[in-house]
């Protein structure tokens, strides 16, 4: 774990974690960081915390006296959001400080009965309240419901206006170099912006609508400097970060980056030599292709990628009657995700029967998606020249779209 000052009495305590599934589902190849932030006054708050698992705790407590903080002594827990990767460590500090008070949203406070059986010296604050900790350091909560949790809210520092967002304005990626935006080199401002919208897009992405209400509210503070609870600190210029989570929420609703994502399957080749083909196509109109075959990609990336593409193909052939099954699970995935709106094309080839474009649209009707298709193309074990040519004008067709819709984007964001 490492610390940082990152204004005048405020501290990041931040810890890189790798070899997990994020949630218990996402695989963060790139690891993730915790970030927990200490602030001074004449008494002493702690902003959310890290996961209870063995050596994470002891970490923590370490650091702490790192940067002259006994954490017997420590006064308040600020809850942001209960989930257990910022709180599960607050069973153990009973142990340790039974006088602290704990400050949260009025979901937080149940969560915290349900989780930890904790309903004494806890404070449900509501939209703006503050705590003044002295020393001119007075702290604002501002309450973002469903921007991930139900209990989510952010808490500013009024004197440095530092907004400690937890999940918000958060990305995967550890930290080995810069913690600071103005630090960074461009490469690991590359790897933060892929790693935000992988983070937005598997973690936030369900909740944009939410997400965007808080950007709102987020705009209104005056904010300096925000520091999550996973990824960087933006302190050169906050609105960067605001303006990507912007972008990030259009995303999920048809808006997108200029690419095409191929989600597909094969058991055979008779799919995978039509999609080989239609990649070749696509690139030559200088169209970035992310192929995700499926079950071999996993589901972080597969969602990141169609998440922040403008246009969708799905290839896949029929299985017993209905879609290549590793397709359909990624599919669903995609309408749990709420996903909507991508411009796409789907074709894919059968034996006996067909099936498998009936499901696709039985998919993206059963979630709402409303997704823009060009006519679909079914085709009998090898697709014939004939056929062929009917795919790639429906991949043209597509591209069309894509262009207009990925110049929209630009023109927005």
């Amino acid at each position: 774990m490492q610390t940082k000052q990152i204004a005048d009495g405020i501290h990041m305590l931040s810890m890189n974690v790798e070899d997990i599934l994020f949630e218990g589902i996402w695989s963060i190849a790139n690891g993730v960081t915790l970030n927990s932030y200490i602030i001074k006054g004449e008494k002493t708050a702690l902003v959310d915390g890290v996961i209870g698992w063995d050596g994470a705790i002891d970490t923590l407590y370490n650091s702490l006296k790192e940067i002259d903080v006994d954490p017997a002594k420590i006064d308040y827990i600020i809850v942001n959001h209960m989930e257990p990767d910022h709180s599960g460590w607050i069973d153990n500090f009973k142990k340790i400080n039974d006088k602290f008070q704990i400050i949260c949203s009025p979901k937080a406070a149940g969560l915290l009965d349900a989780f930890f059986e904790i309903k004494d010296n806890v404070t449900a604050v509501k939209d703006g309240e503050t705590l003044d900790l002295g020393n001119g350091k007075v702290l604002s909560f501002h309450l973002v419901p469903n921007v991930h949790w139900p209990d989510t809210m952010m808490t500013l520092d009024e004197e440095t206006k530092t907004l400690l967002s937890c999940d918000m304005y958060g990305a995967f990626g550890k930290i080995e170099g810069h913690f600071f935006d103005d630090e960074m080199t461009d490469q690991e401002k590359k790897k933060f912006e892929e790693e935000g919208i992988r983070y937005f897009s598997n973690v936030m992405g369900t909740f944009s609508p939410q997400v965007k209400k808080a950007v709102e509210k987020t705009e209104k503070l005056d904010v300096k400097v925000i520091a999550p609870g996973h990824g960087p600190i933006y302190r050169k210029n906050p609105q960067d970060i605001i303006n990507d989570y912007k972008r990030y929420c259009g995303y999920r609703m048809g808006k997108g980056k200029k690419e095409i994502s191929i989600l597909w399957g094969s058991m055979y080749g008779m799919t995978e030599r039509v999609v080989n083909i239609i990649k070749e196509l696509i690139e030559k109109e200088g169209i970035a292709v992310n192929s995700l075959q499926m079950p071999y990609v996993n589901t972080s990336d597969m969602v990141s990628a169609i998440f922040r593409s403008a246009g969708v193909i799905i290839a896949a052939p029929t299985y017993e009657y209905k879609l290549f099954p590793p397709v359909a699970v990624a599919l669903d995935e995609i309408g749990r995700k709420k996903i909507s709106q991508k411009a796409a094309f789907c074709f894919g080839s059968y034996g006996w029967s067909g099936g498998a474009q009936k499901e696709i649209v039985e998919l993206i009707d059963k979630y709402k998606l409303g997704w823009d298709f060009v006519e679909p193309v079914e085709f009998n074990g090898r697709a014939s020249d004939e056929e062929m040519e009917v795919v790639k004008n429906g991949v043209i067709e597509l591209i069309e779209k894509v262009k207009k819709v990925s110049e929209h984007q630009e023109s927005c964001g």
